[in-house]
C-alpha cells in the first residue's frame, strides 16, 4: 500500500510540475511576443467578387499585466491594388501549451500560429485560418501610433482609407472585405 501511495505521489509530482513548466513556457513566450512585427502573413480578402492580396501585415501584441500570457493588441493588413489601403483589426490573443491563438474581435474569427520559432527579432512558422495553412515571417519593428486608425467597417468609406473611394460606389452597400489566409500558390487578384 505504501509503495502505491508513493507511487500516486510522484505521478502527482510530475504532472504538475509539467503544468507549471507549460505555464512558465507560455509566459517566456508572451514575453518575447509583446510587441510589433512587420512581414508577410499571406492575407487575402475578397471583396465584391475579387480577391485582393495585402502587400504586408502589421502586428502588435500588447500583453496584459494581469495575465501571464495573453493580451490584446492591433493588427493592420496593408494594400497596394484593393480599393482601400488597409484593413485595421483590434486583436485579443492568448498563448496556450505554446499555439498562439488570435481573435480579430472586429470580424470575431480566429487564427492559430503554431510550429513556430520566435526570438527578440524574428517571428516565422506556420498559420492556420481554418485548416488553410501557410508559412509566414515577421521581423520586429518599432511601435507606430495606433490611434491614427479608425477601427472596423464604416458603410460610407468601406474598410477606411476614403482617397481612394470612386465617386460611382454606392454609400448604402454594407458588404465587407472577407479576410483568410491564401494558399502558397496565391490565388490571383482577379479571382
Amino acid at each position: 500500500m505504501k509503495k502505491i501511495y508513493h507511487n500516486m505521489m510522484l505521478m502527482t509530482i510530475i504532472a504538475i510540475a509539467s503544468l507549471a513548466f507549460t505555464s512558465c513556457e507560455d509566459a517566456r513566450i508572451a514575453r518575447t511576443l509583446e510587441g510589433t512585427w512587420k512581414g508577410n502573413m499571406y492575407i487575402s480578402s475578397r471583396y465584391d467578387g475579387r480577391v485582393y492580396n495585402s502587400t504586408y501585415s502589421e502586428v502588435t501584441f500588447l500583453k496584459d499585466p494581469g495575465a501571464y500570457s495573453s493580451g490584446s493588441g492591433y493588427w493592420v493588413d496593408y494594400y497596394s491594388d484593393a480599393p482601400w489601403d488597409y484593413i485595421a483589426n483590434h486583436i485579443d490573443w492568448t498563448v496556450d501549451y505554446g499555439t498562439i491563438k488570435i481573435r480579430f474581435v472586429e470580424e470575431d474569427t480566429w487564427i492559430r500560429i503554431s510550429d513556430y520559432h520566435l526570438d527578440d527579432d524574428r517571428f516565422y512558422g506556420v498559420l492556420d485560418d481554418n485548416g488553410r495553412r501557410v508559412d509566414f515571417e515577421l521581423y520586429h519593428t518599432s511601435s507606430p501610433n495606433w490611434s491614427g486608425y479608425r477601427w472596423g467597417y464604416d458603410a460610407w468609406y468601406g474598410y477606411y482609407a476614403p482617397a481612394r473611394r470612386s465617386a460611382a460606389s454606392d454609400s448604402t452597400a454594407t458588404e465587407k472585405p472577407v479576410r483568410f489566409v491564401r494558399s502558397s500558390d496565391a490565388e490571383t487578384a482577379t479571382e
